[in-house]
């Protein structure tokens, strides 16, 4: 297992940088190399626009937030927003996650909450458990929150609480990388500093991301 390797499986692109942006920063200043695999383009964000042109605009976004942060490199699957279920079973995406899982051997994976009322985070989030129960991987899994305060179902696990003292404001500076997204960043935003902001103080900290520990 790679001590250093970490790998971040989401839906959107912008989802690892609202749900663990800080986190990336600290650990690329630690040497950890951190590979993130974006499950959707989202070109359905901007529906008025060719397919190829939206693509090409959320790609170059979400490499240059990944840039900012100090990621090992971005991978996108293509499936579509809503249908993430019909699609990863026509391109057989769960036999390349298990492949990524068992090249890259991260010590650390992070996805999303179960508790996240979006249908492609949680369709997500069940895809890449069940990733690892077909290998029989064992490495610590960590959930992170982007559209859910509460958490219901794994609410007694245990918590990762990271210092974001130092790379909160380059996790910031990578989300204003998503020019396209103003809507989310307007809806979401103060959410991430309030969010940072209060888990700072109950940790003692200026600034925090906690995760949930599921595996």
């Amino acid at each position: 297992m790679g001590d250093n390797t970490v790998i971040i499986f989401c839906a959107h692109s912008d989802d690892q940088i609202f749900g663990v942006g800080a986190t990336i920063a600290k650990y690329a200043k630690e040497g950890k190399e951190i590979f993130t695999y974006i499950f959707s383009f989202g070109e359905l964000s901007h529906p008025w626009l060719k397919r190829n042109v939206s693509i090409k605009m959320r790609v170059k976004e979400s490499f240059e937030a990944d840039k900012v942060v100090g990621g090992k490199g971005i991978r996108f699957f293509d499936l579509k927003e809503g249908k993430f279920v019909e699609g990863a079973k026509k391109i057989k995406l769960q036999a390349t996650i298990q492949k990524i899982i068992l090249e890259k051997k991260p010590s650390k994976i992070f996805t999303h909450s179960v508790d996240d009322p979006h249908p492609d985070h949680n369709d997500v989030h069940n895809m890449v458990l069940k990733a690892l129960d077909r290998i029989d991987y064992k490495c610590d899994v960590f959930t992170f929150d982007i559209w859910n305060w509460i958490a219901v179902k794994d609410r007694d696990s245990p918590r990762l609480v990271v210092d974001a003292g130092q790379t909160f404001q380059l996790k910031i500076k990578a989300l204003r990388k998503f020019k396209s997204q103003w809507a989310a960043l307007f809806t979401l935003l103060p959410s991430v500093y309030i969010r940072a902001i209060y888990h700072g103080i109950k940790n003692k900290m200026t600034f925090a991301e906690v995760f949930r520990k599921i595996r």
